[in-house]
């Protein structure tokens, strides 16, 4: 069984950070390019950050420099850092894990960012 569990979402202020985890079990993690996206209240899910299982990124105009992606294979691990962040980056933050004829995502973890 597939499972793609994120943690670390929650209330920040503008201008914080924020580091989200993403823990999979039931998969080859290493040969998965894993990914993060968000979904605000009426808008549709975007990617914000990719990493290929050679370590290649990715990132979304949005968050280019702000957010940091990273994985931990030995730990099955996804990792996005979060700096700098702002009203707008309100979203609910999905893991995502896809290869060749497979596309698995996490529940989601909300973040706000709000004063």
């Amino acid at each position: 069984q597939v499972q793609l569990v994120e943690s670390g979402g929650g209330l920040v202020q503008p201008g914080g950070s924020m580091r989200l985890s993403c823990a999979a079990s039931g998969i080859a993690f290493a040969f998965y390019t894993m990914g993060w996206y968000r979904q605000a209240p009426g808008k549709q899910r975007d990617l914000v950050a990719a990493i290929t299982p050679g370590g290649s990124t990715n990132y979304s105009d949005a968050v280019k420099g702000r957010f940091t992606i990273s994985r931990d294979n030995a730990k099955k691990t996804v990792f996005l850092q979060t700096n700098s962040l702002n009203p707008e980056d309100t979203a609910v933050y999905y893991c995502n894990a896809r290869s060749v004829g497979s596309n698995f995502w996490g529940q989601g973890t909300q973040v706000t960012v709000s004063s």
